[in-house]
């Protein structure tokens, strides 16, 4: 038995420097495997860092783009706003006559029983006698009265409205807006 255990032993001798080389392999293909991976890591870091400055870098572009892009929206709509407001006045301004004349007209044939055309002419006074009278008539619509004061107001609107629009031009201005004549 000492020449078996001795043959044994030098197996067991072999199969332990066997399984040492083998640790010793694998140790070497384990630190390969995990430098190779590092290199691997460290490119694919610097890629993705690379990656990331140029998405920083066009979102930056991007942002100014847009606040560019807002300035001029809004310079825009700041000059559009100032031309209609410039517009408006002069469509309600009297320096020329011709435009009071016309809304004055339509205004006064369409809605002539409210009295809105006297206050675009600037008669407040003569604009609220028209519309109490045509609240009065709605009031009293029910009683018969009522029908006979809103057809008041809508031919006195009615007549006022022909009026304006058969001036000139200078007549009107001169007699409605200079002259402040109030009624007819």
């Amino acid at each position: 038995m000492s020449e078996e255990n001795k043959d044994l032993g030098d197996m067991a001798d072999d199969a332990m420097e066997n399984a040492k080389e083998g640790a010793e392999n694998l140790g070497d293909k384990a630190s390969d495997a995990l430098d190779s991976a590092k290199e691997t890591a460290s490119e694919l870091g610097e890629k993705a860092s690379e990656k990331f400055e140029d998405a920083k870098e066009a979102t930056k572009e991007f942002a100014e783009d847009a606040k560019e892009a807002a300035s001029d929206f809004a310079d825009e709509a700041k000059k559009t706003a100032n031309e209609f407001t410039e517009n408006a006045k002069e469509a309600f301004s009297g320096a020329g006559g011709e435009n009071k004349k016309m809304l004055a007209g339509i205004l006064a044939i369409i809605l002539g029983s409210l009295g809105v055309h006297k206050f675009i002419l600037g008669y407040q006074k003569e604009g609220f006698i028209l519309l109490g009278a045509s609240i009065v008539g709605y009031i009293t619509l029910c009683f018969v009265v009522g029908s006979f004061i809103l057809m008041a107001t809508g031919i006195v609107g009615l007549i006022e409205g022909i009026i304006y629009l058969t001036k000139s031009d200078e007549e009107f201005y001169n007699t409605y807006q200079v002259g402040k004549k109030p009624w007819f």
